[in-house]
């Protein structure tokens, strides 16, 4: 079976390098035609993996041949039914252009911008910006253990309201089938409800129900509600710093092309190799 979908996928790639040419060599073997289309097997000449068995090689130009035949004619139908008004040509010209500018562009940012950005940058951002990361959903910090119900209980409690967290972690590496043990880390409600049985948190009660413990179908979960933030409320900087590290990176980069763009123009200008008729 391995094998088999080794074979499917190594096919696939070869259509992207064969094209449905009509020029043969004299003992060449025809595989297929689709109207004036032909596929002969030489299309497919060092596209086989070294030491491929002759059965497999068998396997490879049966499924290449068929997804071919499949390719022609989705390609015959597609071109026999263009629509009168559409300008294929012009559409190949800007979807060229499009991809030439976007590799200009993509070089340009690669080789002068400045992709270092401050923590008091990041920091300054958020706080002007404060309106532009209100939650969408309640987010808080937890710790979280769901452990068997005939796990050392006694131990458990003892540890988890004396509250350290390094004889918490090695409990829970022992004992634990899930654990949530980072202090710093933000998590959305719905993941964490989720987690728990059902009605144990939720947006109305998270406010009250900062901690606990709930048996459920063989287990315990022991939950604790360090810190929330509810929907609609501004999402804390940690939440968010990448988010505003990719805005201040992404005005970075528009910054940057624009000011490319006026400086070539100007230079342009300058040599008489741009003339604008009034």
């Amino acid at each position: 079976m391995a094998r088999l979908l080794f074979l499917l996928f190594f096919t696939l790639g070869l259509l992207a390098a064969c094209g449905g040419g009509d020029t043969a060599k004299a003992d060449d073997r025809l595989l297929a035609k689709v109207y004036d289309k032909s596929l002969y097997l030489s299309e497919m000449e060092g596209l086989f993996p070294e030491g491929t068995a002759k059965e497999d090689s068998a396997l490879i130009i049966s499924a290449f041949t068929q997804r071919w035949v499949h390719d022609q004619l989705l390609m015959y139908e597609a071109e026999r039914n263009i629509p009168k008004d559409l300008n294929i040509d012009k559409l190949v010209r800007d979807y060229r252009a499009s991809l030439v500018r976007f590799n200009m562009e993509e070089q340009i940012i690669a080789s002068k911008l400045d992709s270092t950005v401050r923590e008091d940058e990041l920091r300054a951002y958020y706080e002007v910006n404060k309106d532009q990361f209100q939650l969408e959903s309640t987010i808080l910090k937890c710790y979280l253990l769901k452990v068997p119900a005939d796990a050392p209980q006694q131990e458990l409690n003892k540890i988890w309201y004396a509250k350290d967290r390094e004889k918490l972690a090695a409990y829970a590496k022992q004992w634990a089938t899930s654990s949530l043990l980072n202090p710093e880390e933000w998590y959305n409600l719905d993941e964490i409800a989720a987690f728990l049985p059902k009605g144990t948190l939720t947006a109305d009660n998270i406010g009250s129900r900062r901690e606990g413990t709930v048996n459920d179908s063989g287990f315990r979960f022991y939950y604790r509600v360090l810190e929330s933030v509810r929907s609609k409320d501004t999402a804390p900087f940690e939440y968010v710093k990448s988010r505003v590290l990719n805005i201040i990176l992404h005005k970075r980069k528009r910054d940057l092309l624009d000011k490319w763009k006026e400086e070539l123009y100007q230079k342009e200008l300058r040599r008489e190799n741009v003339k604008i008729m009034q």
